[in-house]
């Protein structure tokens, strides 16, 4: 026992540095030296079921892709379609409460329901029996996540619109508004969702899904009724932590029989205690969370589930309140949870452990597999039995078929950034993808829009960023005849300074994908690229394209501040283009504290070794930035020492010294508060305590001083060849459009580029 939770605490205190050890950074790399990737591309049995290969789409929540009475719509059963085709094994569906009426947060107002249901009404099934049979017509099998409810992380408009606590195992605070209390679910109420799950198992079976898959991690419902960190009951059934998870298998085993394949989602540890350490006895909403279940006693609990009947385990680690372990983003090291995954298969190899089929407990390993070479060797290692993909899958459906065929470099890598697979739904979307513009509109984008041109035009395509380039690439693959123009001696755009820090080898991944793909169509296609060249809008009229796409980013912004214009001062994109910038400087002060300063500030604290503090006028850091990544962020920036200053701002430059005036208010936040996260901008905190002001002039020491002020588009290039014609068609995309992310250059290239 001691032994696990020590290399827990090593494993979280190691995922901030971990890229220092070049071999781990290698391994994200997208190669193909295992190739042929014999282990990946075997068969697997799982109670009565074969399985065609070790790789399963993992779940992520299917929310507004149904209609509101929680059919599923053409647009889920064309995702689920999509991936089926490209070669995956098993496919898992986002969680589908089967709560309704008990848990007031998984239900909106008039019954309806952002969730797909497999409750309510007959004409639910239908959908899930096209989905079902659309995945068996590729040869894949489908798995439904059935989950209990979402408790305290569930949203708590349910109290103003239907006056009813949210519920939990015991008296908790809600994730979101920490100051609105959940109450303990009921035995009635927990009685009642057992017997749904069982229903809802037995509907699954009828509609020809291959097995069931419940969903008991990262703290939700199931969680909170079976961990000792939520439940702290003392009296009745339920007291048993293991009780409610037990009965549930229970249930749904007596009601599909012995042939019937169920599937078990676990983190072996919250790892509150190993992330927050001391903080857990000062922060309120933390104190009650100490006494978390041990990875020995997952272990139990887990043996305690295949007694009962479950048959196959996926296992992670975190929970809500640490977020970035459970949807580890961008700077998480790869195959982040192979160690968990490999204490789960010894715990039952070692104990000879059998499903009630007589077969070995299959260990599915998640978190950052999507590398071929990495995901084969973590199973010819032994460390797990299948892989888990779930964002790769989202950038590129084809990931199996092309790992397979060997095409590992064709493979469009996840950037991990989270725009679309998770903010999105958060933000009020369904889930898309950053790189993958198809995803989440495959029943729009069916590929008939990437038929030949009726009519080949002269594209000229100005600015060689993310968008300018898929325009591009688009375009030229429909038979267009397309010159794309760079300034910079290398496309990429900002991709290329968005790539340099190590924790930023996805981008790195990303970047080489699309410079592959360039390559690749300059020989095969009507591609010309021209770096290092400054065109103009004359030339291009003269030159008579018959469209002008203009993809010219940004201006940098800066600050009207005396001092300016030091040589001391250096915008955070030039930095990261040539870092050497800040070679001899030893204190460096960032100003801004969005996610480019911050990434920056971790790059030049942890890997140039600098003393950094960041400054940022607004009261919270990484405002918008989807909470797995600016929670990483923040926490392992607090660990490095960094010193993050909000509601502040830079006021004068001098010599060895920025001067900023801050609020010294002890009203101003936390600025390390990662428990909690931000609400969107659209939902009024009515708890939210007001600022006071107490300015003060502060000096800080600084050889350096870092601007990561953002930008504005530099619309300077469309307009001029708006004013003067430059061709019968003009279009403005990407950040020279509206400054944004890849979420949104990608959208806007891809729509360009079919609309040519």
């Amino acid at each position: 026992m001691e032994t696990y939770q020590k290399k827990l605490q090593e494993l979280i205190d190691g995922y901030g540095t971990w890229y220092e050890n070049r071999e781990a950074l290698e391994s994200g790399r997208m190669t193909k030296n295992l190739y042929p990737y014999t282990s990946i591309f075997s068969p697997i049995r799982v109670n009565s079921i074969t399985i065609k290969n070790r790789l399963v789409m993992g779940p992520m929540g299917n929310i507004s892709m149904a209609e509101e009475t929680g059919r599923p719509s053409a647009k889920m059963v064309q995702y689920f379609t999509e991936r089926a085709k490209g070669g995956v094994g098993l496919i898992t569906s986002g969680l589908i409460p089967i709560s309704h009426g008990v848990d007031p947060t998984v239900t909106e107002m008039d019954n309806l329901s952002y969730f797909p249901r497999i409750d309510r009404s007959r004409t639910n099934f239908s959908a899930w029996r096209d989905i079902a049979e659309r995945c068996h017509g590729y040869g894949a099998r489908f798995f439904i996540q059935l989950t209990p409810g979402l408790g305290r992380v569930g949203s708590p408009e349910c109290l103003l619109n239907k006056k009813k606590l949210p519920v939990s195992g015991s008296w908790n605070p809600n994730f979101y508004l920490p100051a609105i209390p959940c109450k303990p679910l009921s035995s009635r109420g927990a009685w009642k969702i057992i017997k749904r799950a069982g229903q809802a198992a037995a509907d699954a079976k009828a509609a020809t899904i291959d097995g069931v898959y419940l969903h008991g991690h990262e703290g939700y419902l199931l969680e909170q009724m079976t961990n000792k960190a939520f439940n702290r009951r003392r009296l009745g059934k339920f007291a048993d932590v293991h009780a409610f998870g037990v009965e549930m298998i229970r249930e749904i085993r007596k009601r599909v029989g012995p042939d019937y394949p169920i599937m078990y989602r676990i983190d072996l540890s919250l790892a509150l205690n190993e992330t927050y350490k001391g903080k857990m006895n000062t922060v309120r909403s933390l104190k009650k969370f100490r006494n978390e279940r041990t990875i020995a006693e997952s272990l139990a609990y887990m043996e305690e589930l295949v007694a009962a009947g479950v048959d196959l385990f996926d296992v992670d680690l975190g929970c809500y309140d640490n977020w970035w372990l459970p949807h580890p983003p961008a700077p998480m090291p790869p195959g982040c949870f192979l160690d968990i995954a490999a204490i789960a298969r010894e715990h039952f190899i070692s104990r000879g452990i059998k499903t009630n089929k007589g077969l070995d407990v299959p260990i599915v390993a998640v978190g950052k597999l999507g590398y071929p070479d990495l995901a084969e060797k973590a199973l010819r290692d032994k460390r797990c039995d299948m892989i888990m993909l779930a964002r790769p899958l989202l950038a590129d459906p084809e990931w199996p078929k092309k790992a397979y065929a060997g095409r590992v470099e064709d493979i469009r890598p996840c950037i991990g950034d989270q725009e679309g697979c998770i903010n999105e739904f958060v933000e009020g979307g369904h889930p898309q993808c950053a790189v993958n513009p198809r995803s989440g509109f495959e029943e729009v984008f069916d590929g008939r829009e990437m038929s030949p041109a009726e009519k080949p035009k002269k594209i000229a395509v100005i600015g060689a960023g993310p968008a300018g380039i898929l325009t591009s690439l688009v375009a030229a693959r429909r038979g267009h005849k397309v010159v794309l123009f760079e300034k910079e001696k290398e496309i990429g755009g900002m991709l290329v300074p968005g790539s340099r820090p190590r924790i930023k080898f996805d981008v790195l991944n990303y970047l080489e994908y699309l410079r592959r793909q360039v390559e690749l169509a300059k020989k095969e296609l009507s591609l010309v690229v021209k770096t290092g060249t400054q065109v103009t809008a004359e030339q291009l009229k003269k030159d008579s394209y018959d469209a002008v796409v203009c993809a010219t980013g940004t201006v940098q912004s800066s600050l009207p501040v005396k001092g300016i214009d030091s040589p001391k001062v250096v915008a955070a994109v030039d930095l990261l283009k040539d870092p050497e910038r800040a070679e001899g400087a030893s204190n460096i002060v960032v100003v801004g504290g969005g996610e480019v300063g911050c990434e920056t500030a971790y790059m030049l604290c942890q890997e140039m070794k600098k003393n950094v503090k960041v400054v940022e006028m607004l009261p919270s850091f990484m405002e918008g930035v989807c909470t797995a990544n600016r929670g990483y962020l923040l926490h392992y920036l607090e660990d490095l020492g960094v010193e993050l200053i909000n509601c502040a701002a830079l006021r004068e430059i001098r010599d060895s010294e920025c001067i900023i005036e801050k609020n010294a208010s002890d009203t101003v936040p936390d600025p390390y508060l990662t428990w909690t996260p931000l609400l969107p901008e659209n939902i009024d905190n009515p708890f939210a305590k007001k600022i006071r002001k107490q300015p003060e002039e502060v000096s800080l020491p600084a050889d350096l001083v870092v601007l990561a002020v953002g930008g504005k588009p530099d619309e300077s290039f469309f307009h001029e060849c708006q004013r003067i014609s430059a061709a019968p068609e003009l279009y403005n995309i990407g950040d020279s459009f509206s400054c944004g992310r890849v979420f949104e250059a990608t959208k806007s290239a891809y729509q360009a580029g079919i609309s040519l």
